[in-house]
């Protein structure tokens, strides 16, 4: 095959982005095969690697994400060579791909780890922020010094911990569900955690551990090649420790929520002026402190569609992700999932030969256990990328392989509004229709638990706070164990579970 442009390299595993699934492929693969070159293909002068990592449990993990240069993972692994660059072209057919400045890299296996980008409001609007990765946060936090009033729209997870975090600035928060952090939560978590956002919150933040690198050096020249905004792994669950996410005023926080909606229209000010709406106030509460004055102009306008009108300093778009696929997609036929991504097989496989898919870019479309279910989370780009390297390993050497142990079970913990969060399996009866029952304990301020049961089981659960559950639960629902003899009582905090179910 004669290369077009630059002299082609052969590599034997080829991995595409430096997010968290591309980087956890790598070094599997590279510590399966200590002898052979692993080239990992990222746009982003920086890595995202998983430090401090704990089994918590069978299924749940708990890790911090860090931003590192790439040379930090090049010294681990020797035999992992990092081009920086993005991918043109992936020709399946001849098992290669394009980069940028026109090389052509051989593959005997690919694995595409591209992730997924934010789906924005609308396109090329300067007072609509798309936030998704760490460069989109400092954008923001630039911008949040001059706001007076700010509109988020979005209920998934950096909505929810954006809301918790802007102090000093109005926020109208804009939903299209009946209750907050609709993705993870059912209403009545909602409400527990809503009360914490009237609450003042403690003072005294507590110092983070991680080092940062930023890549002001390099952003420059990066921007204009990759379109920026389409960059950029994704944020973890700390993202905004270490910004100072305040705006102007001088108050904490001032939420307004307006739930049921969407944005119908975005004006800026001049459109906004020629149409001859009425903008609403900032709905005042019981203290009564005005904050903007109700004849404000602003930058830009949004109508909703319950037919309120609020004028804000800018917009931020956190309504999900799409996948990633871009530049993979023209010339090859992928089998693609409903929500746009590479569908993967049990051997995160797509439906190309040899070539494999893992985290947000792909779409799990194997027969899932019951309890168990893609979302596009750190803990699953982690867990797909090693699983993705095994299975390339397996197959490259013609061996079997099992299906990974952490698809048996969701599993996923987090830390909302400042409560460690843990989620398990159909935690929010996702797919289970109207035939399951609901259990609930809360303590105001302190704790809440929810568990999903069906037929005598539990399915999933909801646990915020320190419980100290979360092992029980997960034992429970994987075995299946029918506790229908417990009724009510399986939440009675004065009966210790964990001696019924060792």
């Amino acid at each position: 095959m004669e290369a077009a442009g630059p002299v082609s390299t052969g590599g034997k595993f080829v991995v595409v982005g430096g997010g968290i699934a591309g980087v956890t492929c790598a070094e599997q693969l590279a510590i399966q095969f200590p002898s052979e070159d692993i080239l990992l293909v990222t746009a982003s002068p920086v890595i995202k690697a998983v430090t401090n990592f704990k089994q918590v449990s069978k299924v749940l993990e708990e890790f911090d994400v860090e931003e590192q240069p790439k040379t930090m993972l090049e010294n681990r692994f020797p035999n992992i060579k990092i081009i920086e660059s993005g991918v043109k072209e992936l020709k399946s057919k001849e098992h290669c791909i394009v980069t940028g400045d026109g090389s052509q890299h051989v593959y005997k296996k690919l694995c595409l780890c591209t992730g997924a980008k934010p789906k924005l409001i609308c396109e090329g609007n300067p007072y609509v922020l798309g936030i998704r990765d760490t460069d989109s946060a400092q954008e923001f936090q630039k911008q949040l010094t001059k706001a007076k009033r700010i509109m988020i729209i979005g209920n998934g997870g950096i909505a929810l911990e954006l809301v918790y975090e802007i102090e000093g600035c109005e926020v109208i928060w804009a939903i299209k569900d009946k209750a907050i952090g609709n993705t993870f939560f059912d209403a009545g978590a909602a409400e527990f955690l809503t009360s914490k956002l009237t609450a003042e919150k403690p003072e005294g933040r507590i110092a983070h551990k991680r080092t940062r690198y930023t890549t002001e050096g390099k952003k420059k020249e990066t921007q204009t090649t990759a379109g920026i905004g389409s960059m950029g792994s994704a944020l973890g669950p700390d993202w905004h420790e270490g910004l100072n996410l305040k705006g102007t005023k001088e108050f904490s926080h001032k939420i307004h929520i307006e739930t049921m909606c969407e944005v119908k229209k975005i004006f800026l000010q001049e459109e906004f002026r020629i149409s001859k709406k009425k903008s609403s106030p900032f709905p005042r509460d019981h203290s009564n402190q005005s904050v903007t004055t109700d004849n404000e102009v602003w930058p830009v306008y949004v109508e909703l569609t319950n037919e309120k009108i609020y004028g804000c300093d800018f917009i931020v778009s956190a309504t999900g992700v799409t996948p990633n696929t871009e530049p993979f997609l023209c010339g090859n036929n992928f089998a693609l999932g409903e929500d746009g991504g590479l569908k993967v097989d049990a051997y995160m496989h797509t439906s190309l030969s040899d070539v494999y898919a893992a985290g947000d870019i792909c779409t799990a479309s194997w027969q899932p256990s019951p309890v168990w279910q893609q979302m596009r989370l750190w803990t699953q780009a982690r867990q797909m990328g090693w699983y993705a390297a095994k299975c390339m390993a397996a197959a490259s050497l013609g061996e079997s392989i099992d299906m990974d142990f952490s698809f048996e079970l969701f599993a996923h913990v987090t830390k909302f509004f400042n409560y460690k969060v843990v989620l398990l399996g159909k935690y929010n009866a996702q797919g289970l229709g109207s035939d399951h029952e609901l259990m609930l304990r809360c303590t105001k301020g302190q704790e809440y638990v929810k568990v999903v049961m069906q037929h005598g089981r539990m399915m999933g659960a909801v646990l915020i706070g320190e419980t100290d559950l979360e092992e029980t639960f997960e034992n429970l629902i994987l075995n299946q164990t029918d506790l229908s003899s417990y009724g009510e009582d399986l939440l009675d905090p004065n009966i210790d579970l964990e001696d019924y179910f060792d």
